[in-house]
């Protein structure tokens, strides 16, 4: 198994060939690692074995609290190596700060990654992250969603108008008042 290279990087277009030894390795990383490394005569990553059936992948990090977070991740059943590393990309604290958060915008921001699996992802990581909001998996009321669905058409991020929404207590205002109050507290 492949754990560290260090050597030179070859980068031809999105694909990065570590040049270690006249031996040169294919290594995937996300992309600010490879636009990173575009400047660089030297690399030296950290590396994951992603063995199938089929192939035998390398993914490459800067750190190794990122492969290890990258390893936590790809535990999760749904998760394929390709999600992962782009869910690391944000960083090892952020990643841990949106599950212990319960933030599934963060999640659902990544490519192939829906509201269902951001949960999954979530609830399979809090014990091994730690908690400090509970997820709520019930559905929203017809009141919340149609308040919700009105500020992000008017172009909000989801993230802040679900911290907002929180804020308020939306059940007790009609509608219209619940949507601007929400629209003032987004705005500053």
């Amino acid at each position: 198994m492949i754990s560290y290279l260090k050597g030179y990087p070859l980068i031809n277009g999105l694909e990065l060939t570590i040049v270690v030894n006249g031996v040169g390795y294919g290594v995937k990383v996300n992309h600010q690692l490879l636009n990173t490394l575009s400047n660089k005569t030297e690399a030296e990553l950290f590396v994951y074995t992603h063995v199938k059936e089929d192939k035998l992948e390398l993914f490459g990090f800067e750190t190794i609290e990122e492969k290890n977070m990258f390893v936590l991740v790809l535990g999760v059943s749904g998760v394929g190596p390709s999600i992962a590393i782009n869910l690391v990309a944000a960083g090892p604290h952020e990643l841990i700060e949106a599950v212990q958060n319960a933030q599934v915008a963060f999640f659902s921001a990544v490519p192939r990654v829906g509201k269902k699996l951001a949960q999954k992802i979530i609830i399979e990581l809090r014990g091994k992250l730690g908690e400090m909001k509970s997820l709520d998996l019930g559905p929203k009321s017809a009141q919340y969603q149609e308040i919700y669905d009105a500020l992000v058409s008017f172009g909000f991020n989801e993230e802040d108008i679900s911290k907002t929404l929180e804020e308020l207590n939306i059940d007790e205002l009609e509608i219209q008042v619940a949507i601007k109050q929400a629209m003032k507290k987004l705005q500053r």
